[in-house]
């Protein structure tokens, strides 16, 4: 497929073809909100494109400060430090809490970011089957420092056994971790996260990882936590303190979709509405999906030529679902990947299920 640029909820190669998409992160539509628009242009207009330094040098603005002290408020936490990407926040934190040597304890389909953390750290990495609280119990040692997952699965949409692994890492005095990169602003009261959704606090997961890429539609990430926490993350993690500052205009933006998260709360509705409608679709057309309430909705197909042909299939009759395949997922379960928007129309939804029931091969059907 030839690359494609967005253009509203549809995208366009550059062939011209208009495919409407299926594939985005973008799940409360926010990326072209005109809000945000308006918010990082007028900001660079007061403060320049660039940040110009790192946070500790002089990259640190009155944008970035009042973020964080808004992303902290939001997630109910004493503070949260901005960094450049959530790739960059999860090595942070493995790499700074968790020395070399130390005991780190990863759900085995955790996100890259977090395995390559561990490896940065120099931890000796354990992995507990999928979503399986009771496998990680059976892992755990009094070497554990630090347990990790991700909140909303990125490639499975299944969301993480959160109470449970809380249990486990009160137990064993290790830290856990868990990265809300597709959780947070879509699951729980106010789009709030993972967390929210289970009710837990600090003191049950002392360490939140979100991203403002996704849901946000914007740009970066953010750490939250205890004041000491990020305290502690500002003088000694590396990928944050020798990087450039987030540009400020990207801070601003992000505020605005803040603001929007407070005040149109029918874009959650209306998101929990058409996962609603695609999966009772989907299910009256006999395709097969994964147990996922969330906007991930992935069609399992198995060898990544299957996958692929589906994708084609579906640029074919106008919709762009992009194939998984190893090694994003494991060997054996290359899927289509769909993902699910607040702005998605009733007629597309209802589109793209007959074009899946066209397009997929028997072994996704019912």
């Amino acid at each position: 497929m030839h690359a494609l640029s967005p253009e509203g909820r549809s995208l366009r190669t550059a062939s011209g073809a208009e495919l409407t998409d299926f594939s985005s992160n973008d799940y409360l539509g926010l990326a072209r909100h005109p809000a945000l628009a308006e918010a990082m242009a007028a900001c660079a207009q007061r403060r320049g494109a660039g940040s110009g330094a790192s946070h500790l040098v002089t990259g640190h603005g009155a944008e970035h400060e009042a973020l964080e002290a808004e992303l902290a408020a939001f997630t109910g936490r004493e503070r949260a430090l901005l960094f450049s990407t959530g790739y960059m926040a999860n090595l942070a934190v493995l790499a700074t809490l968790a020395g070399r040597g130390a005991g780190i304890l990863l759900d085995r389909l955790s996100h890259a970011s977090l395995l390559d953390g561990a490896r940065l750290a120099g931890a000796r990495l354990t992995r507990f089957a999928h979503a399986d609280a009771q496998d990680a119990a059976r892992r755990a040692s009094a070497g554990t420092t630090l347990i990790g997952t991700d909140g909303v699965f990125s490639m499975d949409g299944d969301l993480a056994p959160l109470p449970q692994l809380a249990q486990l890492a009160r137990a064993w005095g290790a830290w856990l971790v868990v990265d809300d990169a597709h959780g947070f602003g879509v699951t729980g009261p106010q789009g709030r996260g993972t967390l929210a959704h289970f009710g837990l606090g600090s003191t049950e997961v002392p360490v939140l990882i979100g991203t403002l890429g996704k849901a946000f539609g914007s740009f970066g990430a953010f750490v939250a936590g205890d004041a000491p926490l990020i305290e502690f993350l500002i003088q000694k993690a590396r990928p944050y303190i020798y990087t450039t500052a987030l540009p400020q205009p990207v801070a601003a933006a992000s505020r605005a979709a803040l603001r929007i998260l407070a005040t149109e709360p029918e874009r959650h509705a209306q998101l929990k509405s058409n996962i609603a409608r695609f999966r009772t679709g989907a299910g009256a057309a006999g395709i097969v999906l994964a147990p996922s309430t969330t906007p991930i909705q992935p069609v399992v197909l198995g060898t990544a030529q299957a996958a692929l042909d589906a994708q084609r299939a579906l640029a074919a009759r106008g919709y762009c679902v992009m194939a998984i395949r190893p090694p994003t997922v494991p060997r054996g379960s290359a899927r289509l990947r769909i993902t699910l928007s607040s702005t998605h129309t009733a007629a597309a939804i209802d589109g793209l299920v007959a074009a899946l029931a066209a397009a997929l091969p028997p072994q996704a059907r019912a």
